[in-house]
């Protein structure tokens, strides 16, 4: 886990540039990855807006591994987040995946949810605990942990989407993402989500994450419930990447 001080630095307005202002205005070269620097990131994100969903899919597992390998918040984890936020309403972000018949954006969400797992209150909670600092103003995990209410703004427009695993994705980043104390008056709202998972959804992570945000809020939660992962697996970087993986 890095912790060093970041490049990337969260922007100060309250809205999300446009996703091709942060492809062109980010210095992708100066931002650290998990291998090397960012070079090569316009071209990956670029992907992302083919309408052939197979490389769409591998752009955002190549993306896992270049800013989220590991579990680890890089330089360029912030801006890469931003772009992909950014294309949430991109018509390439409504590609069917074959087999599925599953949106595109379902899996840009869950994406977003993965990396924001990575920098939560839990995660960073526990590597705090052995490494004093890393939470310290102006880290790189603090910088991106100040982007979560401008992607929180990004991902909520979709907790209400008509298609199922669209709406559920969303539901699970925006219960990530509003751990920060700036969203705290949507937790009332976020709770009616949070038990729709629980009572609708099969996926054991998502029902977690539920769970949990409804725990730390203090609402009311159905009794105790088994879950076959540890906290610390959840993501898109752990066990097999999950819906980043084929088939497509």
């Amino acid at each position: 886990m890095n912790h060093s001080i970041s490049k990337a630095r969260a922007p100060h307005e309250a809205g999300l540039p446009p996703y091709q202002v942060v492809l062109e205005e980010t210095e992708w070269d100066s931002l650290q990855t998990a291998f090397g620097n960012g070079e090569d990131l316009p071209k990956v994100l670029s992907r992302l807006l083919e309408p052939d969903p197979k490389v769409q899919v591998t752009a955002l597992s190549e993306l896992g591994e270049l800013v989220g390998h590991q579990n680890t918040i890089y330089e360029a984890t912030a801006p890469v987040a931003m772009y992909v936020a950014g294309i949430l309403t991109h018509p390439a972000a409504m590609t069917l995946r074959p087999y599925r018949n599953v949106p595109i954006r379902a899996t840009l969400l869950n994406w977003l949810a993965f990396t924001a797992y990575d920098a939560s209150d839990e995660i960073a909670g526990r590597i705090e605990q052995y490494f004093p600092g890393f939470l310290a103003r102006g880290t790189i995990v603090a910088a991106f942990r100040d982007l979560r209410p401008i992607l929180f703004r990004a991902v909520a427009p979709f907790l209400q989407d008509g298609h199922e695993d669209v709406r559920e994705a969303a539901v699970i980043a925006a219960l990530i993402l509003a751990e920060h104390p700036a969203l705290a008056e949507h937790h009332d709202h976020l709770a009616v989500h949070a038990r729709r998972i629980l009572d609708t959804s099969s996926d054991d992570p998502n029902r977690r994450v539920a769970r949990k945000a409804l725990e730390a809020w203090g609402h009311d939660i159905p009794g105790p419930e088994r879950f076959r992962e540890e906290p610390w697996d959840w993501g898109p970087h752990s066990d097999g990447r999950g819906d980043l993986e084929p088939p497509f």
